[in-house]
């Protein structure tokens, strides 16, 4: 009977083989753990797109000044009830009582203080939506609408929202609010 010839792998050929996984599994692991990280951005980019759309509602929503009729009558507000170049919160007015547009000049919030206009915080599965996200607002008069703040008082005021994403990525959105 012939001897049976032993086959199988070799050291070498073992210290071979894990090598050249080890250079295939951190190849791979460098291109796909970075692409997991990034995947959650377009997450926080809807999020931001959602809660900068409904402050600039809420905000658009108020009254140009003031002064403003607020019935939708034809009272126009002209520039003797037009408010100063001050803009803001009027005396101990807080979210909740703002009833004109420059009220919200200088509103910040973050995480569990961004709450909807009836502030409620607004949670999924008793995890606030906007945690570790953050907005300011900045009301300026801009009559020429050429994005860069007046020094005078005049009929259009540049309403600019900036959120920032847990990942510090700042999302601008803004819009004009005219008198009439």
């Amino acid at each position: 009977m012939p001897a049976s010839k032993i086959t199988g792998f070799t050291l070498i050929e073992l210290v071979i083989g894990i090598i050249v996984f080890s250079i295939a599994l951190v190849l791979f692991t460098s291109l796909i753990v970075p692409q997991a990280i990034r995947s959650v951005e377009p997450i926080y980019q809807v999020r931001a797109t959602e809660l900068g759309q409904s402050i600039l509602n809420e905000i658009t929503s108020k009254s140009f000044d003031e002064k403003s009729d607020r019935t939708g009558g034809t009272n126009f507000c002209d520039a003797a009830c037009i408010g100063t170049v001050n803009l803001g919160p009027d005396g101990g007015e807080t979210r909740a009582s703002f009833d004109d547009v420059d009220d919200y000049n200088g509103l910040t919030e973050s995480g569990a203080a961004i709450k909807n206009t009836l502030g409620e915080s607004t949670t999924i599965d008793n995890s606030n939506l906007y945690e570790g996200f953050a907005l300011s607002v900045t009301v300026v008069y801009d009559a020429d609408m050429d994005g860069v703040a007046d020094t005078v008082v005049s009929n259009t005021k540049l309403i600019t929202v900036t959120v920032t994403t847990p990942s510090d990525e700042n999302i601008i959105f803004s819009t004009f609010r005219s008198n009439y």
